[in-house]
């Protein structure tokens, strides 16, 4: 693999954004592009349209007055590439009368997931993307009007479970689960004859980083060798255009085999370490600084980070108990504690050492010190000024788009 990895050349997590575009992009022949949260996709054809993925509810206005200005034709079919709400969305807006909307069959799984932890998980991704909603629902009510439309609820009149062929107006459309997406219910859409695939975001939503095995704002686990191998399946198809659920397309057999033989393979060290470290008798907090991926296998972390799936793997496989205390085993939290270390040590002397570690760029030891101390006594500012700081100095060092975001979010409280 000379080349050096895509990721470099392509736009980070950070360039993420909600629809905003006048029109849609063609980005292969018959094949158009209208960017958003997740990217929207038109497929035109001699007999309507196909349609893949939605956006968000308030994104579906601008896809479909982008896709009606390519072709007005009725929308045959919505094919939904996975159950995250930036792709279910805007199926209401999306949908004709004739319309069938199909999805893979564990979708009324990620539905009711979605459902049931509404407020758990939009409280929890709030802090990396509130801004970036309210600036895009502002901009599409200006040249939509105030009212947008309201998050559709998923829904699916056809269901796939391995794999389904359809055909519209000429075009061969192959859907294939790849439930080692970023859901259970992903699947790809592969065009045979064109050698293309709109693969949305089976492999995150930033082509060419280390996928998150388990996320920030909470999800289920995801397991690294069900992704290998919706990894292996797509790669095996040998594509020619590989169709992303955001920025541009990537091109060239070989390259899109090589990149994703890379990932295949970062994501298996990470794997295999992790189990041996685990049978050696190795913590995760261990595994965690000692893995580390090697230059051959170059992936960005971007979106997830290497240390991040070696903690996911170890808990996917073990659980919550790691065999390291007895207090695991009980609901008194180290919070617990705090103040009798503040009260057995003194403040000074733990905000001095804090500070100390600090000085040392021990960043996230001087934030466990100071927390004890503003658990305690939430208005100290020394240790407040520690938490600033320490918090700063990681944000300076990372590359991760929720690291920074949760990093920034820190910093704005201890402010």
């Amino acid at each position: 693999m000379s080349e050096e990895p895509i990721y470099r050349s392509r736009p980070g997590a950070d360039a993420l954004a909600p629809a905003t575009a006048e029109h849609a992009e063609k980005v292969a022949p018959g094949i158009w592009c209208s960017p958003g949260l997740s990217n929207a996709y038109l497929l035109t054809t001699t007999d309507g349209r196909v349609v893949v993925n939605t956006g968000m509810g308030f994104e579906s206005a601008v896809h479909r007055a982008n896709f009606d200005a390519v072709d007005s034709s009725p929308i045959r079919y919505i094919i939904v590439t996975q159950g995250h709400y930036d792709h279910v969305g805007g199926l209401d807006t999306m949908r004709d009368p004739q319309t069938q909307v199909v999805a893979q069959a564990n979708w009324r799984h990620w539905r009711d997931d979605n459902e049931r932890l509404l407020a758990y998980r939009a409280n929890n991704s709030a802090f990396a993307f509130s801004d970036r909603l309210a600036h895009g629902i502002a901009a599409i009510q200006q040249r939509f009007g105030k009212r947008i439309p309201p998050q559709a609820a998923p829904t699916a009149d056809i269901e796939v479970d391995d794999s389904l062929v359809l055909t519209v107006g000429g075009r061969t459309l192959e859907l294939l689960a790849t439930p080692g997406g970023e859901t259970t219910d992903s699947m790809v859409v592969w065009l045979p004859d064109e050698r293309v695939c709109l693969c949305g975001n089976t492999f995150g939503p930033a082509f060419g980083h280390i996928p998150n095995f388990v996320t920030m704002r909470g999800d289920r686990y995801r397991d690294a060798l069900t992704t290998i191998a919706s990894i292996e399946r797509v790669r095996d198809l040998r594509p020619e255009v590989l169709i992303t659920g955001h920025f541009d397309p990537i091109r060239g057999a070989d390259r899109i085999h090589a990149e994703l033989t890379r990932l295949r393979d970062a994501i298996a060290y990470l794997h295999d370490r992790t189990v041996e470290g685990m049978n050696a008798g190795k913590d995760v907090f261990t595994l965690m600084r000692e893995i580390t991926l090697p230059a051959e296998l170059e992936v960005g972390q971007g979106y997830g980070k290497a240390s991040w799936d070696v903690r996911a793997i170890w808990e996917n496989y073990s659980g919550w108990f790691h065999h390291r205390s007895t207090t695991e085993l009980y609901a008194v939290g180290p919070d617990e504690l705090n103040a009798d270390f503040v009260e057995l040590a003194g403040v000074d002397r733990i905000v001095e050492r804090a500070e100390a570690h600090l000085a040392a760029e021990r960043p996230v030891h001087a934030i466990h010190l100071a927390e004890v101390v503003v658990n305690a006594d939430p208005d100290h500012a020394g240790a407040r000024a520690v938490l600033k700081s320490a918090h700063q100095q990681l944000l300076a060092a990372s590359t991760n788009f929720w690291e920074s975001a949760w990093l920034t979010k820190k910093i704005g409280e201890y402010s």
